[in-house]
C-alpha cells in the first residue's frame, strides 16, 4: 500500500492489509486529516467477498494493493481476524463510513460527487441526501450504467473538483473506475460504497440494531435478497479456507 508506512496497525488476512483502528480512529486521524490537506485517497471497503476475489484474481488484488486503506467492512472478516489471534478492533460497514463522511463533508464544506446505482436509484437518492443534509455541496451525480472506458464521465467528474467522490459500482468495478482514474484528479477522497445508495434511496433497508449488533447483518440481507446465495456462498468459502488454514 502506498501509505503504508503511516498504518502502525494492520492485519493481514489472506495476504490482504486490513487496517485496525476503530472508525473513530481511522476517520479523525487519517480521513478527516487528508481531505483538509486535499491529500488523493483510495480506500477500499472490502467483505470476505472482496478478499476471495483477489485470492482468484491477481490483477484485482494489485488494484486492492494500491488502496491507501483497506477496511474491514463484512463480519467474516473480523471472525477471521480472531482465528487467527490478530483480532481487528471492529467492523467498519462502508455505509456508516458514508453517513460520517456526508456529515463532516456538510460541516466542514466540502463537496460529495456520487456515481454509480440504477439511474431512477441516484435520482430518488440525491434529493434524499440534499434533505438529511441541507448544507451539503453537492459536486454532481452520474448513474453506474456506462462504460468503465468512457474517459468523458471521468472528465466531467474532474471538472466538479470534487472532495468526496463516493463510487457505487459494486466490486470489482467500482475499485477498477478509482484506479484507473484516480491519478488523473488533482485531490479528492475516493470510496467504494457498493449498495449504500439503494439505503440512503429507501429502495433497500439496513438490518435492525441487534442484527447489526451482533454481526447478523448478512443474514438479515440474505433473507432479503435470496439472489445473494452466490455472493454468501463465497463467503463461507473464505471462513472454510480460514478454519484449514488455522488448523
Amino acid at each position: 500500500m502506498p501509505n503504508e508506512s503511516n498504518i502502525k496497525n494492520q492485519v493481514s488476512i489472506m495476504d490482504i492489509d486490513f487496517i485496525n483502528m476503530t472508525k473513530s480512529e481511522f476517520l479523525h486521524d487519517h480521513i478527516y486529516p487528508r481531505l483538509s490537506s486535499e491529500d488523493k485517497c483510495f480506500v477500499v471497503t472490502a467483505n470476505p467477498e472482496i478478499v476471495m476475489r483477489t485470492r482468484d484474481e491477481a490483477a484485482y488484488k494489485a488494484i486492492v494493493e494500491k488502496a491507501d486503506y483497506v477496511v474491514p467492512d463484512g463480519a467474516g472478516v473480523v471472525m477471521a481476524s480472531k482465528m487467527i489471534n490478530k483480532p481487528l478492533k471492529e467492523r467498519i460497514p462502508g455505509f456508516e463510513l458514508t453517513i460520517s463522511l456526508l456529515e463532516h463533508a456538510e460541516a466542514q464544506g466540502l463537496s460529495c460527487y456520487f456515481l454509480g446505482a440504477k439511474e431512477y436509484v441516484i435520482e430518488k437518492m440525491v434529493p434524499e441526501v440534499k434533505k438529511r443534509y441541507p448544507n451539503l455541496k453537492i459536486a454532481g451525480q452520474q448513474h453506474g450504467f456506462f462504460a468503465l472506458d468512457d474517459s468523458s464521465v471521468t472528465e466531467e467528474i474532474i471538472a466538479t473538483k470534487p472532495d468526496v467522490v463516493f463510487v457505487a459500482l459494486g466490486s470489482p468495478r467500482q475499485e477498477t473506475w478509482i484506479s484507473k482514474y484516480i491519478d488523473q484528479f488533482s485531490k479528492g477522497l475516493f470510496i467504494g460504497v457498493g449498495g449504500s445508495f439503494d439505503v440512503l434511496a429507501g429502495e433497500v433497508k439496513r438490518a435492525p440494531d441487534k442484527w447489526i449488533k451482533y454481526n447478523l447483518e448478512w443474514l438479515y440481507r440474505l433473507l432479503k435478497e435470496p439472489f445473494r446465495l452466490k455472493r454468501f456462498l463465497k463467503s463461507i468459502e473464505f471462513m472454510i479456507r480460514m478454519v484449514l488454514k488455522r488448523k
